[in-house]
């Protein structure tokens, strides 16, 4: 079983862009924009304290009315944040972001935040996964790969 661990190891994207609690939404839109992220964390006094995505800028922003520059991140932000290990298994990630209908999973080691794990890195290597294993079952069935 593959962990989160497996993606960091791969270098996969795994950088954690933040924006602090005051800023206004065009701000944090224009550094997920020049990151070409989905998402950013909020911070406050060097703390996590929320994750704002593009999801709550569509939904909680424009949807109600509300101006990019003239509304503050702290107001559309998520705070419930679930957050992942490096062991943690990567079937347990798909598992949590669909129980907690999230895209995103900040990546903590002894307390310090280590990187964030999106869907799309969580869907790549769910598929690298089954690839191999799709392989492994294709050359037992054929009776072939054994002495490669």
């Amino acid at each position: 079983m593959t962990t989160v661990r497996k993606i960091i190891e791969n270098k996969a994207r795994t950088e954690v862009f933040t924006v602090p609690i005051d800023a206004t939404v065009l701000s944090a839109l224009k550094v997920m924009d020049e990151s070409n992220v989905g998402a950013v964390l909020v911070t406050e006094n060097e703390k996590i304290v929320g994750i704002f995505t593009e999801r709550d800028y569509a939904r909680r922003g424009e949807l109600k009315g509300r101006h990019a520059e003239d509304t503050l991140v702290h107001d559309l932000m998520s705070t419930s944040l679930v957050m992942v290990k490096p062991e943690t298994l990567l079937t347990e990630c798909a598992d949590l972001m669909y129980k907690y209908h999230v895209r995103h999973l900040p990546i903590v080691d002894k307390d310090k935040l280590i990187g964030i794990v999106s869907i799309r890195r969580l869907a790549e290597a769910l598929l690298a996964e089954d690839k191999g294993t799709i392989s492994k079952l294709e050359h037992y069935i054929l009776g072939t790969g054994y002495g490669e």
